[in-house]
């Protein structure tokens, strides 16, 4: 007695495996038909067969949608059918999408985070008073401990005023101010405490 086994490696490459072979069988079949209502017959059988192997993308928008594009694909775009959606086409989805631009750093002085260029902006749009100065220093004041978290254990004010300086393109300028920044142990501690308490509640 004679078998004739199919290994996979001599098999036609799966399209999309998540559907198996058989299903990749009955689309290459139903391209083949000749008949122009038997295949649209055939292919929205295959697309509710589909539809109960996926049943995860029912939640997904336009979930009958994306079932007919996936046909398409497993056709190879070869499949003549009536489709109830747009036939996609090979160049479209296969054409390298547009780059996508890096999005541009506040400043060199990246440990800061992406968040201070917005909070400074937003504090030179205040009203010039002592709200405005405050909110000034508590951004001065959460740059040192940023810095801290990254670079050493411990600044001087006048380098964090300088940075502030430079991030507001010379429009917040503390150096002449009498009031001083939180000191670094009390910020570290600061720091160690939220530490704590996050390890704290990860056991819990």
């Amino acid at each position: 007695m004679e078998f004739d086994l199919e290994y996979n490696g001599e098999r036609p490459h799966l399209i999309i495996p998540e559907y198996g072979r058989h299903i990749q069988k009955l689309v290459d079949h139903c391209v083949a038909l000749e008949e122009v209502e038997e295949r649209n017959k055939m292919a929205k059988a295959i697309v509710d067969v589909m539809g109960n192997l996926q049943p995860h993308l029912r939640d997904v928008p336009d979930f009958k949608h994306k079932l007919w594009d996936q046909l398409f694909i497993m056709s190879d775009f070869k499949l003549e059918v009536e489709s109830p959606y747009e036939k996609p086409s090979k160049e479209e989805l296969q054409a390298k999408p547009e780059p996508l631009a890096y999005p541009k750093a506040a400043s060199k002085y990246r440990f800061y985070g992406k968040n201070i260029q917005t909070m400074i902006d937003t504090a030179l749009t205040w009203e010039e008073g002592e709200a405005r100065e405050a909110l000034y220093f508590a951004i001065a004041n959460h740059m040192k401990k940023c810095y801290l978290n990254w670079n050493k254990d411990t600044v001087e004010d006048k380098v964090i005023f300088k940075h502030l300086k430079e991030l507001s393109n010379n429009k917040i300028d503390l150096f002449d101010s009498n009031e001083a920044l939180s000191e670094v142990k009390d910020l570290m501690r600061k720091r160690k405490s939220a530490a704590g308490k996050s390890r704290q509640k990860k056991k819990n």
